[in-house]
């Protein structure tokens, strides 16, 4: 038992490590570093101000009477923290989720104790490395631009302050 806290309380260390290196390297190398994340099928980009932590999802109790794309609630270090699918969200098709896939949560300042599942991390992506777009005026307000890197994929940038914001985002229950 005491092997299997240590483990975690190393892991839980690791993660840290990790996120404060890539918010370091970010704010030393360039600033113009964003998190690529991978939701549905898509490529996003979110900017490493507005995520807390990135971990490998945990057990998810489900909440009844909500939403199919709110998927419950998860024990954080004794915190419960709300679990939105993304994807789901989102409205973008997918095939489900796979060891890949990472809960990140996301800045206090944004919503205390929230966090999105998506589907994989694709690490950090320089905006000088790619190209940006003309943005639909269709899209939603949580959609702040859209690039192009070098092989042709689109990258679309999630403002979190719009997200986290939105009325349908903070209306988890089925009314």
């Amino acid at each position: 038992m005491a092997k299997r806290i240590t483990e975690r309380i190393s892991l839980r260390e690791y993660q840290q490590g990790v996120m404060q290196r890539l918010q370091s390297a970010a704010a030393v190398a360039q600033v113009d570093a964003r998190l690529g994340l991978q939701i549905g099928n898509d490529n996003w980009l979110v900017d490493l101000a507005d995520v807390a932590e990135v971990m490998p999802v945990p057990k998810v109790a489900g909440v009844p009477l909500a939403h199919s794309w709110f998927k419950g609630v998860a024990n954080i270090r004794g915190n419960l923290v709300s679990v939105v699918d993304l994807p789901a969200f989102l409205g973008v098709p997918h095939a489900g989720f796979t060891m890949l896939a990472r809960l990140i949560l996301l800045q206090p300042r944004h919503l205390p104790h929230a966090s999105v599942l998506v589907n994989k991390m694709l690490g950090l992506k320089h905006l000088a490395d790619l190209e940006e777009l003309a943005v639909d005026a269709g899209r939603p307000a949580w959609q702040s631009a859209q690039y192009k890197d070098a092989a042709g994929g689109v990258w679309r940038v999630l403002d979190v302050a719009s997200l986290v914001n939105d009325p349908a985002f903070l209306q988890t229950g089925i009314a």
